[in-house]
């Protein structure tokens, strides 16, 4: 049988299409077909913290994923780069089989204990499952973000920051670190390396360097990274193994491998039938798997296991929420109590932001880059950061506010010089788009200095009529 790909893309690797065939389920028929001949969904996810108050958007789209209720899919990809509200954190553009990780962290939280949580996200870039995360865990919960590859961290930071939940802190390395933090983690997400089988319907380069060889070596990569994280996990935590892809080497194989060597404990996830999420193909574990063709999104399998032992109703050690001392920042600050402000060591006079969370080590607090830096100290006057003026925690009055309209929005963030309202107080002033922040400028009367970061300028010129509005 002949697969022809969409154009541009190279055919299906012939050995993949022998290997489905090999595999003794019908989930995998159609695959192929569905690979070659249907386009990939486009679909959001809304920020809840952001956008509790935005008109819906079921108008301007193609219906709502079913397994996520903030999730949305459009009928078209629109120039996302153009549309403020992107860059406002006002939602995460994502493949819809990725945000099944809401749905099941809020089918862990009945079964965790009523505290905040500490998470790790092992392999975290660019973001989406870590803000996915973000949006359901417990307030005052703690997420470390870790990427092994340097010059991904860059884009993980900043989805981080526009999503603008404080408690999240960037890590960057291997994650065989996390085996020396004992009993740390109460959640651990790994949606490990793997060999891309579900990006081949829009990814040529997946199509192009798939081997059965990757696979052998992806499934080894991803046991070396569960053997790391997993002494990390509390007793009575929750692992939630992903991957990218079809065959059942990487999959439930490595299900398998996490009962039998660590003694994982497959814990099943609820589904509704309608969904069309498929299972596990393999053995009698527990898994989910999304199959183009059988749903609206990409290929992906997701399980959860349980490390055997049980969780205390107590945050654990250190026991002691670090003493709240007043600071030079407070007044800017949504709930002063809960953070630490943190000077860089680097001369650069920035100052950062961190959780003043018990559930934080001090070891990885030392070592990690904040989602949130409060500003920059140059003479006497503190020059406030972009990703503050996204985050929660700032407190909204702190400084004066200027509505903007999107295509001001728009120049700002190409880091223009932009003209205010009149009346705009001089000085440190907020924009505000759609009502919620966008950044800063120094309002000096004739003119407004663009305080934008610049490594988060768009660079591209866009016409007026690419500006998206949602």
């Amino acid at each position: 049988m002949s697969h022809n790909a969409q154009p541009s893309m190279p055919p299906l690797p012939s050995a993949f299409i022998e290997m489905l065939a090999g595999e003794d389920s019908a989930i995998f028929q159609r695959l192929p077909a569905a690979l070659d001949g249907e386009a990939p969904s486009v679909a959001i996810r809304l920020n809840p913290a952001k956008c509790r108050d935005m008109k819906p958007v079921d108008s301007l789209g193609a219906g709502r994923v079913a397994w996520e209720p903030w999730g949305h899919y459009l009928a078209e990809r629109p120039p996302f780069t153009f549309d403020p509200l992107l860059h406002q954190g006002a939602y995460y553009v994502q493949d819809p089989s990725s945000m099944i990780t809401g749905h099941i962290l809020r089918s862990l939280l009945p079964l965790l204990p009523e505290r905040p949580l500490a998470m790790l996200d092992a392999c975290a870039a660019p973001g989406g499952k870590t803000t996915a995360a973000l949006a359901v865990l417990p307030p005052g919960s703690v997420m470390v973000a870790n990427e092994y590859t340097p010059g991904r961290v860059a884009a993980l930071s900043e989805n981080l920051a526009r999503w603008g939940n404080p408690s999240a802190v960037v890590t960057t390395g291997p994650v065989d670190r996390f085996s020396h933090h004992r009993d740390t983690f109460d959640i651990i997400a790994v949606d490990a390396p793997c060999s891309g089988e579900g990006m081949m319907r829009k990814d040529a380069d997946a199509r192009a360097q798939w081997s059965t060889g990757l696979v052998a070596q992806c499934a080894a990569l991803q046991r070396e990274i569960l053997s790391a994280v997993w002494p990390s996990l509390r007793p009575g935590g929750y692992l939630i193994y992903s991957t990218c892809t079809f065959n059942t080497a990487e999959n439930e194989d490595n299900l398998a491998w996490i009962a039998d060597t660590l003694g994982g404990e497959p814990v099943a996830i609820a589904t509704d039938p309608s969904w069309g999420i498929a299972g596990a193909v393999k053995g009698p574990w527990p898994a989910m798997r999304f199959i183009p063709g059988l749903i609206r999104g990409e290929g992906l399998f997701a399980a959860v296991v349980r490390k055997p032992g049980s969780l205390s109703a107590e945050i654990p050690a250190p026991t002691r929420k670090r003493p709240y001392k007043p600071g030079p920042y407070d007044a800017l600050l949504s709930d002063p109590a809960s953070f630490v402000t943190m000077g860089r060591s680097d001369g650069s006079g920035m100052i950062d932001l961190l959780p003043a969370s018990p559930l934080l080590p001090r070891e990885i607090a030392s070592a990690c880059r904040p989602a949130v830096t409060l500003g920059t100290i140059k003479g006497r006057d503190l020059i406030p950061d972009t990703s503050f003026a996204l985050s929660a925690a700032m407190k909204r009055g702190a400084f004066p506010e200027a509505e903007v309209d999107a295509a001001t929005a728009i120049a700002y963030l190409r880091h223009e010089a932009i003209r205010l309202p009149d009346g705009t107080p001089r000085g440190i002033v907020l924009l505000i788009h759609q009502s919620l922040p966008l950044g800063f400028v120094k309002n000096l009367g004739n003119r407004a200095n663009n305080l934008h970061r610049q490594s988060w300028r768009i660079l591209t010129d866009a016409p007026p009529s690419q500006i998206v509005t949602f």
